[in-house]
């Protein structure tokens, strides 16, 4: 097992780290998510990367789309993902297994969750990184 106490000290004007226990993790949301925003702000301008827990148990976002691409590699576990305005994770979905890459494209009708593993996620675009509902009723 590698020490960080015993590793050599970095310049820090020239790299920038955090170790998997210094990533703040949010609270799980109402649809089983948790996240951490490494860089920027989904929620302005620019660009940014957030990791995105979704947690087992059938959580799933309802269909949606974002006003710009988003990029996604799935680090761990298996993401469903699925498309159109019609949400059906039962029959519907595609099973995105860890190193997958996935491309969200803008104002395009999707929806994703985890169903018996959670799935963890790096998604990154340009902000503002906003959902607008989409589904079929």
């Amino acid at each position: 097992m590698i020490s960080v106490s015993s590793a050599a000290e970095l310049n820090s004007a020239a790299v920038a780290f955090k170790l998997p226990d210094q990533i703040q993790w949010s609270a799980p949301d109402a649809r089983g998510v948790q996240t951490a925003v490494m860089v920027g702000d989904p929620n302005k301008p620019g660009f940014y990367a957030v990791l995105t827990k979704w947690l087992k148990g059938n959580h799933f976002s309802r269909p949606h789309f974002h006003p710009n691409d988003r990029y996604i590699t799935v680090l761990a576990g298996t993401w469903w993902v699925g498309t159109g305005p019609k949400f059906d994770p039962d029959h519907a979905t595609v099973p995105m297994p860890a190193g997958s890459f996935v491309t969200h494209f803008g104002k395009q009708v999707h929806w994703d969750g985890a169903k018996d593993e959670d799935a963890v996620l790096l998604i990154m675009g340009e902000g503002p990184g906003t959902s607008t509902g989409a589904e079929e009723k």
